[in-house]
Formats: C-alpha cells, sequence, structure tokens
C-alpha cells in the first residue's frame, strides 16, 4: 500500500501563491489611507490645478497667433491683439506682428523674442489688420487711378504707427481675411485711438456700407470727429465739397466702369 504524497509548508505555501487573484480582492487589499492622507492629497490638487491654469493662460494670453486665421471665434469681441507693426499697406489697414505679453514675456530682450527683420521673414508670421469704422482715400490698384489724399493718407498712417507697438480690440475677420479691429497706440501718456485720428486730421471718413460695419462703441465719437473736420477744412475737406467723392463713392464708380470695360 503506497501513502500518498506528503508536502512541505513551503510547497503549501507555494501553491497558494500561484492561485489567481481577482481584481476585486487586489483592489481591497490596496492601502488607500495613503493616498486620501492630506498630506499627500492637497499638494497633489495644487499642482495639477496649476498645470490646467498655466495652460489655459498660455493659450488664451500668451500664445502667439501668426495670422489672422488662426485666431479662434471665441476670442472676437473678448481679447485684444498687442504688437508691433510692422508694415501699413492700405491707409487703412495694416500688419500686426503678435507680441502677447509685451516686454513682461520678453518680446525685445529675451533670444528668440524679436521681430525679424527681413519682410520675407515675416511671411506668414502677421495679422493683417483692417482699422475699424474708417475708410480712407483709396489708392491706384490693379490699374486704377489713386484717389485724391490717398497718398497724404497714406504717409500719415506710417508715421503713425509704423514700427511702433498697438493694441487692436478684435471685432471680427472680414471676407479678406483681415482682422477689423479699433486700434490704440499710446503718444507719450496718453492712448490715442488711430481711426479718430485719421478723422481728425480729415484723411479718412466714416465708414458708411450698408452692412458689416464695425465701430465698437464709438460710431458717435466718429462722427463727431468727421463733422469737426468738414467745419475746419482739413484734408480731403479743403476743396470744393462739389468736388468731393468719398472713398466707398469711388469704389462704387470704379469698380462699375471696370465692369463695363
Amino acid at each position: 500500500m503506497r501513502w500518498p504524497p506528503r508536502f512541505s509548508n513551503s510547497e503549501r505555501d507555494g501553491d497558494e501563491k500561484k492561485r489567481p487573484v481577482s481584481w476585486e480582492d487586489k483592489l481591497n487589499a490596496t492601502d488607500w489611507s495613503h493616498y486620501t492622507d492630506p498630506r499627500t492629497l492637497i499638494p497633489t490638487l495644487l499642482l495639477t490645478t496649476t498645470i490646467l491654469v498655466s495652460v489655459r493662460v498660455y493659450r488664451s494670453y500668451l500664445r502667439r497667433i501668426p495670422e489672422a486665421t488662426h485666431i479662434r471665434p471665441g476670442f472676437f469681441r473678448k481679447r485684444s491683439l498687442f504688437g508691433t507693426v510692422s508694415r501699413v499697406g492700405d491707409a487703412d489697414n495694416f500688419h500686426l506682428f503678435h507680441q502677447p505679453g509685451g516686454r513682461l514675456a520678453g518680446w525685445g530682450w529675451l533670444p528668440g523674442r524679436k521681430i525679424p527683420e527681413k519682410r520675407t521673414d515675416l511671411k506668414g508670421k502677421t495679422i493683417h489688420v483692417r482699422i475699424a469704422g474708417i475708410d480712407a482715400p483709396e489708392g491706384a490698384h490693379f490699374g486704377k487711378p489713386p484717389q485724391p489724399y490717398s497718398a497724404e493718407a497714406l504717409e500719415w498712417l506710417k508715421n503713425y504707427i509704423l514700427n511702433r507697438r498697438v493694441r487692436a480690440y478684435i471685432y471680427k475677420r472680414d471676407q479678406y481675411e483681415r482682422v477689423v479691429a479699433t486700434v490704440w497706440v499710446r503718444k507719450f501718456l496718453f492712448r490715442r485711438d488711430v481711426g479718430k485720428e485719421m478723422l481728425k486730421a480729415g484723411l479718412a471718413t466714416v465708414y458708411e456700407a450698408k452692412k458689416g460695419a464695425e465701430f465698437g462703441d464709438f460710431e458717435e465719437n466718429y462722427r463727431k470727429a468727421e463733422a469737426k473736420a468738414k467745419r475746419k477744412k482739413r484734408g480731403m475737406w479743403k476743396g470744393n465739397p462739389q468736388d468731393y467723392e468719398s472713398p466707398r463713392d469711388y469704389k462704387i464708380r470704379t469698380a462699375a466702369t471696370t465692369e463695363t470695360k
């Protein structure tokens, strides 16, 4: 008669270790007190909150926007863009190199935070801005003759904002992928509304399109500035009123002339 095999204690312990353990058993066996300890929980929550807030602040305020097409719809009428005017195109629009945070964020003095000097290096890196609420005399385009005072208006705008830091309060993106905005520039200790200053100089008119006009909260101020320039016969208002043609009327007339050719 053969005796049944005998197992030592070590062999029995080994068999118990080889038995499968369910996920619930592992969960119940975990010591959770370490994770709920305030000394561990509070620093973890603070670190997570700091990271999430930092990401949100960066995306909303410190992320550089290269072009108008990169502006999220939620930014319009809620955010402003700060930067340097790199080029003036016509007398009522320009290109802005976005510098979020300004000098506090290192722009102008930290390595890698400077505006490219070559125009070719700026391609695809600037935001095309259309000054809201005004219409400046049209320059020569596509074979069309320039409007009177177009050269004076362009020169005035260049002298006023080119290579200067400005803040643009953005309203929308127009059909030409330009950002329509009220633009402010600091002159000495005061901020100046660029559109209003052009109206006061008699080098722009209040924008008179039937739809799509943007003024922010400044339409009344703009109309007063235009009326004052008319009374004082500044800029384009110097000549005979009967010879005056607004930028809008000029565009309508030249467009009709082009269509009939």
